[in-house]
């Protein structure tokens, strides 16, 4: 009989007083005080699976606040934790008691100013509840879990300020000054106010009015509150739909403790608040928020962390990755609808793996994500891998360029409604952080936008200085994007850079650049024709297959995450040799050709592109599982380096061709001729140009390259779709 030695009156359940009735029920009372010494017996008794006393030893070391797992009060008594999941507002309190009580117990006493001995003095315990549960979608929470333990994963948009909140207010009456202290209740409610004083007016004495009370807030006691607003996880919402979030309000200890864009698990109670007084709405319509009782920090990697794999899994990826031709299965799970473009397919399977993150011994990040630019002509399928890339990526997000903004990209500061106070908001790279973020339109941003995305790429965080709020926040995502050159087509009388219209400090941050062309081959063409053909043709028999599909897709995603959490690859010292000696040869290659014609290459080669080789041999070697990067995945990430970035840098018309002596006169008696033949201003069609110097016996190829290099100084220029010539001053 629990409780029986606590002094109170114990009586016979006699008739005339019904449970429940006038009497009350005893139990509630009872299992108050005997709650408080399971929770002291708790703390102090429960023993770890090792056997030691893992509360005691966290309160002794932290004596401001201790971590407690739901598990292991239900190991200790069921009872317990189910009133803690059913009333929480009620036993938390209690638990908190229960804590400062037994760390008080444990203290040992101290020397004070006399000399003696004293009790220390300690302040109050925070309790931070964890759980291992699934947990629910912010959609789901609903008035079923009104004040009951509730745990939802998201990530944090916004948070506010740090404000101090009342725990207890004292009052003064001002009639007859009498003071008393009211509790306010915790989160986001406030205090009941008593409508009368108390005090018995002495004969003569004018009684108190109503409501007489006044606050003082230099005798009140206050804790840190802090709000936050917790959004669904882009991959958790529906299509179509627009992402709920919830607000959240943390105290004491969880104050400042996170940043948005952070992803976060939280324990809290579901309650309610009324909303400010300025929105006038029906008097039992309240706002829903969580008061947060314990939270986690989401892993680097992925959401769940790296335990929520089973063993048949692990043992299905391990097998996989052993076999020889992983790397060619995995390519050809890219993508499958689009034909041809093997390579794209492979920088694209290195992206969604990922290189390994370094952290050096000065605090220096090096980042492991590989960013790719799709460059090239229409109707080659670029937008399809981005949309492939934003289905298959653990975490990713989807913008057009025309549509995003820079503050819509990387963080906006805007003003809270009610509170008039201003508050980040992360946008598209923060909410991506640890994923891909795909940008289709790449080169139809506005310039100003897309400088905004440089510090993202290569520091891998977002530093903004707006309203008074100056913060740095993570943004460690991959960048996949999609452009046209300037014409709309890739045009190959032009040097590479007449045709990519993107900045060089923005180029050089891209590990790799493919160059897309729609060539016109007979062959091809009747293969991607039939191709094509078969994909629409078989539609309707595809749509049975479908959930074969979706599987591989779910079983790529799965293995993506496997990969990324289990695997950091470093390279090996055979490795690391062969790629010095190859980087320093490039490097000599490019130097002679700058040598050889007097000016440098489109797309520089520089220590950058050097990272970018190692991230992608790092991630060849993440494909198997393997945990050092050899010789053999640095040749193939070469390979890929060079049919991509280094072809892009000598694609288009090179004039830097080497001109015999010969070659470069006539060119230069052509430039003679052409401005003997047009005066400054006047226009001249493009053929009748080049009969003229045709019949003078002149090469028509010389005379368009002459043309092409005055076109490059900017001495004439094309009208009417190059049909015209117009002599420029």
């Amino acid at each position: 009989m629990s409780g029986w030695d606590e002094g109170a009156v114990f009586y016979s359940d006699q008739a005339q007083f019904p449970r429940g009735g006038p009497g009350g029920d005893p139990a509630a009372d009872l299992t108050r005080h005997s709650a408080l010494r399971k929770f002291k017996e708790f703390l102090r008794g429960f023993t770890g699976p090792t056997g030691d006393f893992p509360y005691r030893e966290s309160l002794v070391h932290n004596r401001d606040h201790v971590t407690v797992a739901i598990e292991d009060l239900d190991a200790f008594d069921a009872e317990l934790s189910d009133k803690i999941r059913k009333s929480p507002a009620d036993y938390l309190p209690l638990f908190e008691t229960a804590a400062a009580e037994v760390l008080a117990s444990l203290r040992s006493k101290v020397a004070g100013e006399t000399g003696e001995m004293e009790e220390p003095v300690t302040g109050d315990v925070q309790i931070f509840l964890s759980s291992k549960e699934n947990c629910l979608s912010m959609r789901s929470v609903g008035a079923d879990y009104m004040s009951k333990l509730v745990k939802i994963a998201g990530i944090v948009i916004a948070a506010s300020r740090v404000k101090a909140k009342a725990t207890h207010v004292s009052l003064i009456c001002k009639n007859c000054r009498s003071v008393r202290t009211v509790p306010c209740r915790p989160g986001l409610g406030g205090a009941i106010v008593p409508r009368s004083c108390d005090h018995v007016p002495q004969p003569g004495e004018e009684p108190c009015p109503l409501d007489p009370w006044i606050a003082v807030p230099d005798k009140s006691k206050y804790v840190d509150l802090q709000t936050l607003k917790l959004q669904e996880n882009p991959e958790d919402v529906p299509t179509g739909e627009l992402p709920r979030n919830m607000l959240l309000s943390v105290d004491r200890h969880l104050v400042q403790t996170i940043v948005p864009g952070t992803r976060l698990t939280v324990v809290g109670i579901y309650s309610v608040y009324q909303a400010s007084a300025t929105q006038k709405s029906a008097v039992g319509v309240k706002q829903p928020y969580i008061r947060v009782v314990g939270l986690e920090q989401s892993r680097d990697n992925n959401s769940n962390g790296p335990s929520n794999f089973t063993l048949d899994e692990e043992m299905e990826f391990k097998e996989f990755a052993q076999r020889p031709d992983a790397y060619a299965k995995l390519c050809s799970m890219i993508g499958p609808s689009i034909y041809g473009h093997s390579d794209v397919k492979k920088a694209i399977a290195c992206l969604l793996f990922g290189g390994s993150k370094k952290r050096l011994p000065d605090g220096v990040r090096l980042r492991g994500d590989i960013h790719v630019l799709l460059l090239g002509d229409p109707s080659t399928a670029k937008s399809q891998f981005l949309k492939f890339v934003e289905k298959t990526a653990p975490i990713a997000v989807y913008t057009s360029g025309k549509g995003s903004s820079a503050a819509g990209l990387t963080a906006s500061v805007t003003r809270d409604g009610s509170s008039r106070e201003f508050y980040l908001e992360g946008g598209a790279m923060v909410l991506a952080d640890g994923g891909v973020v795909c940008i289709d339109e790449f080169d139809k941003m506005r310039p100003e936008d897309r400088v905004a995305i440089h510090e993202a790429m290569e520091q891998q965080t977002i530093s903004i200085a707006k309203a008074g709020i100056t913060t740095v926040l993570n943004s460690r995502t991959s960048v996949l994007a999609a452009a046209n050159p300037i014409a709309g087509r890739y045009d190959d009388l032009k040097t590479a850079q007449d045709n990519i219209d993107l900045q060089t400090t923005i180029l050089s941050r891209f590990d790799l650049i493919f160059i897309v062309k729609d060539i016109r081959m007979y062959d091809q063409d009747k293969r991607i024709a039939s191709h094509i053909i078969k994909v629409h043709a078989s539609g309707a028999a595809a749509s049975s297959t479908s959930t074969e599909a979706s599987d591989g897709e779910n079983w790529l995603k799965r293995y993506i995450e496997y990969c990324r959490a289990t695997c950091r690859p470093r390279l090996s010292e055979k490795a690391a040799e062969m790629l010095q000696n190859k980087y320093i040869e490039i490097r000599q290659k490019m130097r002679q050709q700058a040598h050889e014609t007097g000016r440098a290459a489109a797309i520089p080669i520089t220590v950058r592109q050097l990272e970018a080789i190692i991230r992608l041999s790092e991630s060849l070697a993440k494909m198997r599982l393997t945990s050092v990067a050899t010789p053999e995945h640095v040749e193939e990430a070469f390979r890929l380096f060079n049919v991509s970035t280094v072809d892009a840098a000598r694609s288009g018309i090179n004039e830097h061709l080497n001109l015999s002596p010969e070659i470069a006169n006539e060119i230069k008696q052509a430039e003679a001729q052409i401005k003997r033949r047009m005066g400054i201003g006047s226009h001249i069609s493009e053929r009748r140009l080049i009969d003229e110097l045709n019949r003078m016996g002149m090469n028509e190829s010389i005379v368009r390259r002459a043309l092409l290099i005055m076109h490059q100084r900017d001495e004439v220029e094309y009208k009417r779709e190059r049909h015209v010539i117009v002599r420029k001053a």
